[in-house]
This record gives structure tokens, C-alpha cells and sequence, in this order.
């Protein structure tokens, strides 16, 4: 299966659940990442989409807890820049309608201690399948001493992606809590 055919499926099993369903999905999820990265002070993360694990409380656990957040801006065809989270007030709509922050522009990415990436698609190995603009396989790499965290529904499991030598993996895949499969 090429990757936009598997683009495709994954898009066709999300549309079978509502975003209330979704949500619902989400909360093991994020709950399970909040205990993983526990100690972390840095942490990357991505402001949501409907579609996706919804990020949204575990980055107000993380502000609660002191945390620095950092999330993605789109600043041009394939490349991010990282902006500091002050809150949903400095967030406005920006690349492809989403949520982007406006804080402070954050460079230091030596002391981001996690990341949290989405996908449409993971194996557990840590293959990682995006929407296919080459965002997050071109930022990855420059991330080298954060822990990588994929979080996926559990039917963005799969068994098999096909695999470029641009892509950038994960270290982990949260899905489930594993008291749950």
C-alpha cells in the first residue's frame, strides 16, 4: 500500500467517529504521555486538530505544572519555526487552519526534553507516517536530545508503512494505556 492510499484509509476510519468519540479516545492517551514525560521542563507539543489526539488538556497540565510548551508555526513550504505557548490567547489561525502560536520565537532546541508528534499513521517501531508535507521529518532530526512521542489512535496503528530515507521516526508510540489493549 503506498502512503497516500494508507493516507486515505486512516482519513476513512476517522471519519467513522464523532469528535466527542474522539475526545474520549484522547484523554487515555495524554494521560498516559502526562506520566511519561513527568519530569521534563521543555516540551514540544502541537495545538490539535478535530481529527487528531487531542493535545488541548495536556498542554494545560503542562502550564499548570511550570512546563515550558513549545509548539510549530509554519513559516514556509516543508519548514517550522518554535514558538513558546503563552496560553490560547497567543494562538491564531495559521498554516492549513491551524492553531499556530505568536509567543516568543524558541531556539534552543537542545533543551526540549520531549516531543509530542502526530501522524496519521504509526507502526511500533516507531515509523512515522504525516500528512505528507515533509514538516516534522525535516524538524525531527534537529531535536536531538528530546524523547520523540508519537500519540496515535489505536487504528493509526499499523502493521507496515512504506519507509523513504527522509523520514524521521519516533521513540515511542502512545495509543492505549497499556491496561487497555
Amino acid at each position: 500500500m503506498s502512503k497516500q492510499e494508507l493516507r486515505q484509509q486512516i482519513r476513512k476510519q476517522k471519519r467513522q467517529y464523532s469528535p466527542q468519540q474522539l475526545a474520549a479516545l484522547s484523554l487515555p492517551i495524554v494521560t498516559q504521555v502526562a506520566s511519561l514525560i513527568d519530569d521534563a521542563r521543555t516540551v514540544m507539543a502541537y495545538w490539535s486538530l478535530p481529527d487528531e489526539v487531542d493535545t488541548h488538556q495536556l498542554i494545560d497540565r503542562l502550564m499548570d505544572r511550570g512546563v515550558i510548551v513549545v509548539l510549530p508555526r509554519v513559516t514556509g513550504k516543508g519548514t517550522m519555526e518554535l514558538r513558546r505557548f503563552l496560553g490560547t490567547t497567543s494562538l491564531t489561525p495559521g498554516a492549513f487552519g491551524i492553531m499556530e502560536p505568536t509567543g516568543p520565537l524558541f531556539t534552543d532546541y537542545d533543551a526540549i526534553d520531549a516531543v509530542v508528534v502526530p501522524g496519521m499513521a504509526f507502526t511500533a517501531d516507531g515509523r512515522r507516517l504525516g500528512r505528507g508535507g515533509g514538516y516534522y521529518d525535516r524538524l525531527l532530526p534537529q531535536l536531538r536530545h528530546a524523547r520523540r512521542i508519537g500519540v496515535a489512535f489505536p487504528f493509526q496503528l499499523v502493521a507496515d508503512i512504506p519507509e523513504e530515507n527522509h523520514d524521521a521516526t519516533v521513540d515511542q508510540v502512545v495509543c492505549q494505556r497499556d491496561n487497555e489493549k
